[in-house]
């Protein structure tokens, strides 16, 4: 099995400090993690002043203050990016990030030139920011938080669109753009779909893994699982049934102010979620069932042969009273104990001597 490659999803659980941001990338580096994401976002660009909270939000941030405000607080600037980025480098692991609108998409995949982007959830219906994503011929993770099938569908014909240099976009031309040869080979080269529930925390129930085996015959795209459950359980179990991609929202300290700190995870979980990936990967094994080196020499310890009973003359025919089966597996097989009786024994055996 190849590599599963590992998000830590840091988001805004910088709380807008460059030294939180760095300390968090410090953490996934400690955990073991591929990458650390941020967010980048223009708030005036991204939500009007007038948008309530999430409910989710409001219990964790509380209801007196706009959605514009609260995300106002969680922006970081070029200068922020350079110095996250940089830091990033120093430790050894990538950094990404998602953009929220078309001039985040420039900076991250332009100025940054960033390897891979990330659409989030709540943009997938965003046109205009999936055909900008895509001109840029970056790699895409498409993250599929509250869609259905449908939807997944129009925006892989958007992305395929802007893969192939289409100018003029209509919905006829996304359509054509996925029904293309062509543009499905660039899906395949560049697009990683995520199972997600946009639910924080996600209740276990409204999970559903086997979408990702939906989304997968569907498409024929690798599929991940971006996770928002409590614990550690569910992206393991989602690395088991075939994710190549999995994504965690951790923080510093689940005690800390701000929107998304209570539905993420503790450093020493990271790393605990990270270490049980890794031990799921090297668990999976290859699609035979067959003895491995590590058991052989077991064989003949817990298998049993055919032995004597009780002690058999030569010339004693071998009955049921006469033989049974014991361990160790030195000699012949039980499957034969049907073919030895009423054979004549060709020699003395003493009681427990194997046949």
């Amino acid at each position: 099995m190849s590599r599963t490659y590992i998000i830590a999803e840091a988001g805004v659980n910088h709380n807008g400090s460059l030294d939180l941001a760095k300390q968090l990338i410090d953490a996934a580096v400690e955990a073991g993690a591929d990458a650390v994401k941020f967010q980048t976002f223009k708030t005036e660009k991204l939500v009007s002043k007038t948008a309530e909270k999430a409910e989710y939000q409001k219990e964790t941030t509380g209801a007196q203050e706009s959605q514009f405000e609260m995300i106002k607080k969680l922006e970081l600037d070029e200068a922020a990016h350079r110095v996250l980025i940089e830091h990033c480098g120093r430790r050894g692991i990538q950094f990404l990030s998602t953009p929220f609108d078309l001039d985040s998409v420039d900076l991250l995949a332009g100025t940054f030139d960033l390897p891979r982007l990330k659409a989030p959830s709540g943009e997938i219906t965003n046109a205009p920011l999936l055909l900008k994503m895509a001109r840029t011929g970056k790699p895409i993770i498409v993250s599929t938080g509250m869609s259905t099938l449908g939807e997944v569908e129009t925006a892989l014909g958007v992305l395929a669109y802007g893969y192939l240099g289409g100018e003029e976009p209509s919905v006829e031309g996304f359509q054509a753009a996925y029904a293309s040869e062509a543009g499905q080979r660039m899906l395949q080269e560049k697009v990683t779909l995520l199972h997600c529930t946009t639910e924080y925390p996600t209740p276990y129930g409204d999970v559903n893994l086997r979408a990702m085996d939906a989304m997968g015959q569907a498409f024929q795209l690798p599929v991940g699982y971006s996770d928002h459950t409590p614990g550690i359980a569910v992206p393991i179990g989602a690395v088991a049934r075939g994710a190549v991609l999995i994504e965690k929202h951790f923080t510093l300290d689940r005690s800390l102010p701000g929107p998304d700190h209570q539905a993420s995870l503790e450093p020493d979980e990271l790393k605990a979620m990270v270490d049980g990936i890794r031990q799921i990967e090297a668990a999976l094994g290859i699609a035979v069932k067959a003895p491995v080196a590590s058991e052989l020499k077991n064989k003949p310890v817990a298998r049993k042969s055919l032995v004597a009973a009780k002690p058999i003359a030569k010339g004693e025919l071998f009955t049921e009273e006469n033989v049974t089966v014991k361990r160790p597996g030195l000699g012949k097989s039980p499957l034969l104990f049907w073919d030895v009786l009423g054979q004549i024994a060709e020699r003395e055996y003493k009681e427990e001597d194997l046949i």
